[in-house]
């Protein structure tokens, strides 16, 4: 498998060294499997520094935050009894509701526990972790049950409001349906053959391979999505359904030294895909976002960046609606 990267140079007349001649380069990269393409730029710095005291963003959110432990109970909705017979989904510590803004026929949010209203990336451990993908399995596991056309899952994470994330308290999302988002049609038409190959040549490569912790092999985007880009994939498992208990061990494992990375490199905010793929190989892909910096959210989300998908709470028709009445 070719991994292509075209380098593209140009000069500018550089203010900052009296207009003197400066040479700059960039690559353009094409992703072998899904074929976007990316930008890597060098020698730059394309994020300030943090600005955001956690503790005290925390302090400000804990009050009526749904999420906490005094008032989840009551704040949050519960599925039918059709689809999850105790409303809730619960695995250690984490608990799994309905979603109150569904992006697809069923919609989940799960938090890492109830008394965690901060639960800074660092402290994301492997069981907190595990137990709360476990709760998303059960939850594609339940939605498949109830509805056999839902087997489009997937479980995403937007961490910090950089990453799209409107409540501070940590959590996933699992989304399941009969439709696919864009980034799963386009990752399902990559075979089984093709991933092997890309990883063949990868780990010969060496330059971006990074570990294969047992089942699970861990590498650095080659042409990736966002910054910081790391990429996980499962050989043999096509589906959220089908983690097994040792897989998500991995997964677990693997994320949460991620998120530790990350927040020693001051970025704590992230997002997170684990992208169910029928016919294809199930696989993850974690990305930092901007630092916390106050009276600042991104509008977008792990949908937006990670699935290649929109969502408008304003409809095209009311755009056009408003916009005769401004036209001639």
């Amino acid at each position: 498998m070719r991994l292509e990267t075209e380098t593209v140079r140009t000069e500018i007349l550089d203010p900052r060294a009296g207009h003197a001649r400066r040479s700059l380069t960039l690559e353009v990269r094409t992703d072998p499997l899904t074929g976007h393409t990316a930008r890597v730029l060098h020698d730059v710095e394309l994020f300030p520094e943090a600005s955001e005291d956690l503790a005290a963003l925390a302090r400000r959110t804990r009050p009526g935050c749904p999420f906490c432990a005094d008032r989840i109970e009551q704040a949050t909705p519960r599925f039918p009894p059709e689809v999850v017979a105790e409303g809730r989904i619960r695995v250690g510590e984490a608990v799994l509701f309905p979603n109150l803004l569904p992006y697809g026929r069923f919609a989940s949010v799960s938090v890492y526990s109830p008394r965690l209203h901060h639960l800074e990336p660092a402290g994301i451990t492997p069981p907190l972790l595990r137990d709360n993908l476990a709760a998303q399995r059960a939850f594609a596991i339940a939605t498949r049950r109830a509805e056999p056309a839902s087997r489009w899952a997937s479980i995403n994470a937007n961490y910090m409001p950089p990453s799209g994330s409107s409540i501070f308290h940590p959590h996933l999302q699992g989304s399941a349906g009969s439709q696919p988002t864009t980034m799963q049609r386009i990752l399902a038409g990559v075979t089984p053959d093709a991933w092997g190959d890309y990883l063949d040549t990868e780990r010969r490569a060496g330059t971006r391979y990074i570990a294969c912790t047992g089942r699970v092999h861990w590498l650095a985007a080659f042409a990736p999505l966002g910054p910081g880009e790391v990429r996980a994939v499962a050989p043999g498992i096509s589906d959220v359904v089908g983690l097994d208990d040792g897989v998500l061990d991995e997964l677990a494992a693997g994320t949460s030294a991620l998120l530790a990375l990350y927040a020693r490199l001051g970025r704590p905010s992230f997002n997170l895909a684990l992208y169910g793929c029928p016919g294809s190989w199930l696989s993850l892909r974690v990305m930092h976002r901007s630092p916390v910096r106050a009276y600042y959210r991104s509008d977008v989300t792990w949908l937006e960046r990670m699935h290649l998908e929109a969502a408008v709470s304003l409809a095209p028709e009311d755009v056009a609606a408003a916009a005769r009445e401004v036209f001639p």
